[in-house]
C-alpha cells in the first residue's frame, strides 16, 4: 500500500514538474521574444475578458491593485493542479498524458492569439510550452515505471530521481535567467526614461495649491487597468499614428511630440468603477500637448464622433470627438508632477480628458488614434456594457475623520473632497446625524478639472454619530442621494460613516 501511495506521488509530481520545466521554458522564450506573447499573461487576459462585469468589480473593490497578482497565481495554482492530474493519466496512459499537455500549449496559444495587438509569432512560447511538457512528462513517467518494475534501492529509481532532480535545476535556472532578463529590460526602459528631459510649458500652470493633502504623490496614485504586466515601451521606437476619417494621417515620435509645445495642468483623474467614498481618484499636475489642435491639424470628417485611442498591448477607448474638441484641456500627457510618467500609468504617453472617466478619455501607453463613428466600432469596455458616454458624476468624500473612528468631545474638523471636473463645485454641505445640512468650507482649487478640498468644523457630543456629505456642481445641480454601483456609469449617492465620540 505505501508503495502504491507512493508510486500515484510520484506520478502527480511528474506532471507537477513537466509543468513548471514547461511553463519556465516558455517564460523564458516569451521574454526573449515578446513579453506579450507569455502564455500565461495570454490566459489570464483571455479570463479577464471573459470574467462578467459584477465579477470585476467586485474583485477591484475587494481586492485592489492585487487583482492582477492574485489573478496569476490563481492561474498557476489551476495549472499545477491539471498537470498533477495529468501526471497520474500518463501513469496508465502516457501517450494520453502528453496529449493533455500538447492541448495545454494549444489552448494557451489559441487564448494568445485573442490578444488584439497579437502576432502570428507570439503562438511560439506557449507551443514550446506544451511540447516541452508533453517530452518531459514521457521521460519522467517511463523513468517511474522502471523503477515499480525493478523494484526498491535499485539503479532506475536512482536514475530517476537523478533526471527528476536535473529537470527541476534546469527549470529553477531557466526561471532565474527570465528574472535577470527581465531585471535588465526593465533596467534599460528605467535608464531610457530617466535620460529624459522634459521641456518647460509653453502654458505653464499657477501657483501649487499648498493645502496638504490636495496633490496626490505619484507613488499613491490609484491604479486600475487590465495590463497584467507593465508594458515597458522604448521612447525611442514609440510612435503615435494618427489615421481614420481625416484629411491628412501622421505619425509622431516623441521628440517631435514634445517640439510641438506643451501645457501644464492641474487634473483630477477618478474611474468608473470607484464606490461612494472609493479611493480610486488622485490629483496630480500634468504636463502634455493638447489634443485640439493637434486633432484640427489632421482634418477630422464631420461625421468623426469618436476618437478610438488604442494603447501598445491593443486595449481599445472611445472618445466622444466633441468632447476632445469642445475647449477642455484633453492632451496626450508625458509628464506626471514634474517627472516623465511612471510605466504603470502610462510611460512614454497617455491620454488625459478631464471630466471624463478614465475609461472613455485615458487611455494609457497610448500609440494611436482613430478617428472613427460610434456607429462602426465598440470600444473595449462599451463591449462589456459599460456607457458610451462617461461624463464623470458630481460626488464628495469624507477623509477626515475616518469611518468608525473614536474622537473627543469638543471642536472637531471635518474634512474631504468633492469634485465635478468640467463643471466644477459650487458648494459642499455636511449633515450630523439628522439634523439640517450645514454649509462647509471650501478651500482654494486651481479649476473646474481638479476636486475641492472642504472642511467643517463640528462641536461633537458624546455618543454615536452620522456624517454625511453631499456637494452641488457649477451648474446648480446636487449630487443625488440614491445610491447606484458603478457599471454602467458611475456610482452615485452620499458617502456617510459613523464615528464615536469619547
Amino acid at each position: 500500500m505505501r508503495i502504491l501511495t507512493r508510486a500515484y506521488a510520484e506520478a502527480a509530481g511528474c506532471g507537477i514538474l513537466a509543468a513548471a520545466a514547461g511553463v519556465a521554458v516558455a517564460e523564458l522564450a516569451a521574454t526573449l521574444l515578446r513579453p506579450e506573447s507569455s502564455p500565461v499573461i495570454g490566459i489570464g487576459s483571455a479570463v479577464v475578458d471573459a470574467t462578467p462585469t459584477p465579477v470585476k468589480e467586485y474583485a477591484v473593490r475587494t481586492v485592489g491593485t492585487y487583482d492582477k497578482p492574485l489573478l496569476l497565481a490563481g492561474i498557476v495554482t489551476v495549472l499545477l493542479v491539471v498537470a498533477a492530474g495529468l501526471g497520474l493519466l500518463a501513469r496508465r496512459r502516457r501517450r494520453t498524458g502528453q496529449a493533455g499537455f500538447a492541448a495545454l500549449g494549444l489552448a494557451a496559444a489559441a487564448a494568445v492569439l485573442t490578444r488584439p495587438a497579437t502576432e502570428p509569432r507570439d503562438v511560439l512560447p506557449s507551443l514550446l510550452a506544451g511540447a516541452v511538457g508533453a517530452l518531459i512528462l514521457g521521460w519522467l513517467t517511463a523513468a517511474a515505471a522502471a523503477t515499480e518494475v525493478a523494484g526498491e534501492g535499485n539503479q532506475s529509481r536512482r536514475k530517476f530521481l537523478l533526471t527528476a532532480g536535473a529537470i527541476a535545476g534546469v527549470s529553477v535556472a531557466a526561471g532565474g535567467l527570465t528574472t535577470l532578463v527581465r531585471r535588465s529590460l526593465a533596467g534599460s526602459a528605467a535608464r531610457s526614461r530617466d535620460a529624459i528631459t522634459l521641456p518647460a510649458p509653453t502654458q505653464p500652470a499657477g501657483p501649487r495649491i499648498t493645502t496638504p493633502g490636495f496633490y496626490t504623490p505619484v507613488g499613491e496614485f490609484y491604479r486600475v487597468d487590465t495590463a497584467l504586466t507593465v508594458p515597458r515601451v522604448d521612447v525611442d521606437r514609440w510612435r503615435l499614428r494618427i489615421h481614420g476619417l481625416v484629411d491628412r494621417p501622421t505619425t509622431l515620435d516623441f521628440d517631435e511630440l514634445l517640439s510641438l509645445g506643451l501645457v501644464e495642468r492641474d487634473i483630477t483623474l477618478n474611474c468608473v468603477s470607484n464606490e461612494v467614498g472609493g479611493p480610486y481618484i488622485g490629483t496630480t499636475r500634468w504636463l502634455g500637448l493638447l489634443l485640439a489642435p493637434l486633432l484640427r491639424e489632421a482634418g477630422v470628417h464631420p461625421d468623426a464622433d469618436q476618437v478610438v485611442a488604442r494603447s501598445v498591448d491593443g486595449m481599445t477607448l472611445g472618445t466622444p470627438t466633441a468632447t476632445l474638441l469642445d475647449g477642455r484641456d484633453a492632451m496626450l500627457a508625458v509628464g506626471m508632477d514634474g517627472s516623465p510618467l511612471p510605466p504603470e500609468h502610462g510611460f512614454p504617453v497617455r491620454m488625459l480628458t478631464p471630466g471624463l472617466f478614465g475609461y472613455a478619455g485615458s487611455c494609457k501607453w497610448i500609440t494611436e488614434l482613430e478617428l472613427a463613428r460610434f456607429g462602426d466600432f465598440d470600444a473595449y469596455w462599451v463591449r462589456r456594457g459599460w456607457a458610451r458616454q462617461a461624463p464623470v458624476k458630481t460626488a464628495s468624500r469624507i477623509d477626515r475623520p475616518a469611518a468608525f473612528a473614536k474622537v473627543p468631545p469638543g471642536d472637531v474638523t471635518i474634512a474631504g473632497v468633492a469634485w465635478a471636473q468640467g463643471r466644477g463645485i459650487s458648494a459642499v454641505e455636511l449633515q450630523v446625524d439628522d439634523g439640517p445640512w450645514e454649509q462647509t468650507d471650501l478651500l482654494p482649487s486651481p479649476s473646474r478639472d481638479t476636486w475641492v478640498q472642504w472642511r467643517h468644523q463640528w462641536h461633537a457630543a458624546r455618543g454615536g454619530h452620522t456624517l454625511r456629505v453631499r456637494a452641488t456642481d457649477g451648474t446648480g445641480r446636487t449630487q443625488p442621494e440614491q445610491r447606484a454601483t458603478p457599471f454602467p456609469d458611475g456610482a452615485t449617492g452620499w458617502h456617510t460613516l459613523a464615528v464615536t465620540v469619547t
